[in-house]
């Protein structure tokens, strides 16, 4: 009997526990570890700082779900990873020993490479976490007494930038449903050498369909920027040539701001020698597994992808839901192989796909492979997007509760966008 452990319990954690578990069966034991007992939906996260979701409605607490399905669930914070024993040292104190140990942690969140930059111990709003998304909103219901500019962004050497152009789209729907948008000006500030660049070398018409709605709805952008610094209610800025050089500083003021940071590897994941790139991100090959340690595997936004190209401002390469599930399910199914005595045969479907709400519109991002030259490169809007995230979360969801593993985007997603499905 071998014994798998998993350490966090978001999007890529929780189903790859629970097919982990269904594809080893019984006879072997898996263990999910989250610092939070619950699972927090992170897309919903802007609707919850505009208040358009409860806490409630996107998060689940795991413990009787998961033991459903003879899952065991850990809610503490691993401190150290000791792989040449094999052993987790928990932060209350406890160890726990593995066989096979699969990384979904996600990131750190880099607020403090940008001084003033966060919710904590700075002077700007985040949406990376539930907790940060419930703050973000006591802070925008305060700005709702006495409006003024609004700055939305990411910044340098961020790599998710999806969720800052759908906050701030949220954001102008909802101003306009209060009818104050007019006491609003808007920026929107980035590391992209382009608007729609999206840290993929732009996605189809993505360039020209994002221009377009930030334009029409009277938000200004910052394109080849960095954050200098940010004090309360002015952010400093750095515009940067084709060649990445500064070439002036510009200041904005702002009564309400929500950047991304750029993201690092945890520090437990991080610390481990050879384990990971000098970012902290884990390093794999194609079956998902470490190169040094073969019983480590790891998936979701915490591994090693190169950005798509170089840009004048550093930017990096997101990892979508799509792909996710997809690097999930492989390591289930070579941690099968494995256990039978078989070599991992299945890799990941490294596509982007992205659904990205606008409050009362969305667009869909289709990139087959991520990496370009691609086989499908394809951007399409329509209120249908909104709807179709509103069901990915309700769907989501259901599937944490119930311990589903049928992987939403490889039998639906594709197939409703009329996209075949290709390996990469």
């Amino acid at each position: 009997m071998s014994h798998v452990v998993v350490i966090g319990a978001g999007t890529g954690g929780v189903p790859a526990a629970y097919e982990i578990k269904e594809q080893l069966g019984k006879q072997h034991d898996v263990t999910l570890i989250n610092a939070s007992p619950k699972f927090q939906f992170v897309p919903s996260n802007p609707w919850i700082a505009v208040g358009w979701r409860k806490e409630k409605d996107t998060t689940v607490e795991l413990a009787p779900h998961l033991a459903k399905k003879n899952i065991r669930f850990i809610a503490d914070t691993v401190e150290k990873i000791n792989p040449e024993d094999n052993q987790l040292t928990l932060q209350g104190g406890d160890t726990v020993d593995y066989d096979y140990l699969v990384i979904t942690t996600g990131p750190k969140l880099a607020f403090d490479e940008v001084p003033g930059l966060g919710p904590d111990n700075g002077h700007t709003q985040s949406i990376c976490t539930t907790a940060h998304a419930l703050k973000a909103h006591k802070a925008y219901e305060k700005f709702l007494e006495n409006p003024g500019p609004i700055v939305i962004g990411a910044a340098q050497a961020a790599s998710c930038y999806g969720p800052a152009y759908e906050f701030a789209l949220i954001l102008d729907a909802d101003l306009r449903k209060r009818r104050i948008r007019d006491k609003v000006p808007m920026t929107y500030v980035t590391a992209e050498p382009y608007i729609g660049h999206m840290g993929l070398g732009g996605v189809g018409d993505s360039k020209g369909i994002l221009e377009s709605e930030l334009r029409m709805r009277h938000i200004k952008w910052e394109t080849n920027a960095s954050i200098k610094d940010i004090q309360p209610g002015r952010m400093t800025v750095n515009r940067h040539d084709d060649a990445g050089e500064i070439k002036e500083e510009v200041d904005l003021e702002f009564a309400f701001s929500m950047v991304l940071p750029a993201f690092k590897g945890v520090d437990a994941v991080a610390n481990v020698p050879d384990l990971c790139n000098p970012r902290g991100f884990v390093m794999v090959d194609k079956h998902q597994r470490s190169p040094r340690y073969p019983n480590i595997f790891s998936a979701g936004v915490c591994i090693a992808i190169p950005p798509v190209e170089t840009t004048p401002v550093p930017t990096g390469a997101p990892k979508t839901g799509y792909m996710i599930e997809s690097m999930t399910s492989t390591i289930a199914h070579n941690l099968a192989s494995i256990l039978k005595g078989e070599e991992p045969t299945s890799e990941a479907t490294w596509n982007a796909i992205c659904l990205a709400d606008m409050g009362d519109t969305g667009v869909a991002f289709v990139a087959l492979p991520q990496i370009p030259p691609r086989n499908v490169t394809w951007a399409r809007k329509g209120k249908w997007v909104h709807l179709a995230k509103v069901a990915f979360e309700k769907y989501f969801l259901r599937k944490v509760k119930n311990g589903k593993t049928d992987p939403l985007y490889e039998r639906y997603v594709l197939k409703a966008l009329g996209i075949e499905r290709m390996k990469t």
